[in-house]
């Protein structure tokens, strides 16, 4: 899945990112509504990951969808 995609469908990919980031909670995940940017900030901050780490989780999570 890509990004476009991932927008298109949030409501189903935010219940797997909740899975995934058991700590990000269900108004972080409406706050991000499909953003890459803000997903990889909140997953960052949370995670204490360096901004790189967080962009591969991420995308490598759209990826498996």
């Amino acid at each position: 899945m890509n990004w476009d995609i991932a927008k298109g469908k949030w409501n189903q990919v935010k219940g797997a990112a909740k899975e995934k980031w058991g700590e990000l909670t269900d108004d972080e995940l409406d706050q991000a509504e499909g953003n890459r940017d803000q997903l990889i900030g909140t997953v960052q901050e949370k995670y204490g990951k360096t901004k790189a780490e967080a962009e591969r989780e991420v995308d490598e999570f759209v990826a498996s969808l």
